[in-house]
């Protein structure tokens, strides 16, 4: 089938019968044209399926770009996509539409993505960084387009971010293992040298260490193997000679790989997973839950302000975690296991 030509604003013009200039005013100033004129501008682009283009006529302006980019991992993530969600709903109070770029979690991915939404001279760029170093975009950045991390900080780059409590959400549930009466207590996480797991498997030692209870590399999963399956790991863990009464799940991915792997154990560990997940409430798992959307929403609002004023001090923003109680991360070690 043969592709027919987009049709252009000089092809919407002649159909209406007016000058291109007038289209160009219905798109851009429409309350300067007469209400019969923008009816038939607006049909005739109707019948030629004419749709303008926004950025080109914000470049011939000298005007500010009506797009702002994201870069997030994988789709098939929910955080990811909540966070996308939240981005969206606040650009959309300020007048700006979202482009959404995923980089399946690879280096090579972050930097080829940034590049092509740079090239679509987009406002602003909102990125969850993936690599060890985003000093690649400081050029654009002293250009003028404001960069604001989300999930993790930028590496060698000035740039303004939003993160979570980290090390004090997974400090709050490893304690509140230890309240039960754990001493053998797992971490297991999937990507591990990540900024967001380095912080709470920091934040999981120091309970122990307030415990007075010595780390255990046995019960550290800490894994950087985008093939390994948490199912199986969690499943290793427990037939060894020595098993833990408890596991910290550093992620949602990890904690469903747990609680497949111990559902059907008569006596399955206590399990407390960082992010909350669909179904967690219906499970019955115990998490270190936040907002994704909120941490979307104000990396927004950051972008947005740093579009009207690009001067000041980078700003990083924390947000809360909390642990939400619901049955799994309750559960008290079998008396034989607790005494050891």
């Amino acid at each position: 089938m043969a592709v027919q030509t987009r049709a252009t604003l000089h092809d919407v013009a002649r159909l209406a019968g007016v000058s291109a200039k007038t289209v160009s005013r219905v798109y851009s100033q429409r309350d300067l044209v007469a209400p019969d004129t923008v009816e038939r501008v607006m049909s005739a682009a109707k019948r030629l399926r004419f749709r303008p283009n926004l950025l080109a006529q914000s470049l011939r302006r000298g005007g500010g770009a009506t797009t702002v980019g994201f870069i997030m991992g994988e789709l098939l993530n929910p955080f990811y996509y909540t966070v996308a969600a939240g981005i969206e709903r606040e650009l959309a109070l300020h007048g700006f539409a979202l482009i959404v770029a995923t980089t399946d979690d690879s280096v090579e991915g972050e930097a080829r993505v940034a590049d092509t939404l740079l090239s679509q001279r987009v406002g602003a760029l909102l990125m969850i960084p993936v690599g060890e170093d985003q000093s690649y975009l400081e050029g654009e950045r002293q250009l003028g387009t404001p960069v604001i991390a989300i999930d993790r900080p930028a590496r060698d780059l000035v740039a303004d971010s939003v993160v979570l409590a980290n090390r004090a959400g997974a400090y709050e549930a490893t304690r509140a293992l230890i309240s039960r009466g754990h001493r053998r207590i797992a971490y297991i996480c999937n990507p591990a040298s990540v900024y967001t797991q380095v912080e709470r498997v920091t934040g999981y030692r120091a309970a122990l260490a307030s415990a007075g209870i010595d780390p255990d590399p046995r019960w550290e999963r800490l894994l950087d193997d985008p093939a390994s399956s948490p199912e199986s790991v969690v499943r290793d863990l427990m037939v060894q000679p020595s098993v833990p009464t408890a596991i910290i799940a550093g992620n949602n991915r990890v904690c469903i790989g747990a609680v497949r792997a111990t559902l059907e154990m008569p006596a399955p560990p206590a399990l407390i997973g960082f992010d909350d997940f669909e179904t967690a409430d219906v499970l019955g798992i115990s998490v270190v839950g936040h907002d994704p959307m909120e941490m979307g929403r104000r990396a927004a609002r950051l972008a947005v302000e740093r579009m009207r004023d690009p001067i000041g001090f980078t700003t990083q923003l924390e947000l809360p975690t909390r642990l939400i109680a619901r049955g799994s991360g309750e559960r008290a070690p079998a008396l034989s296991e607790s005494s050891r």
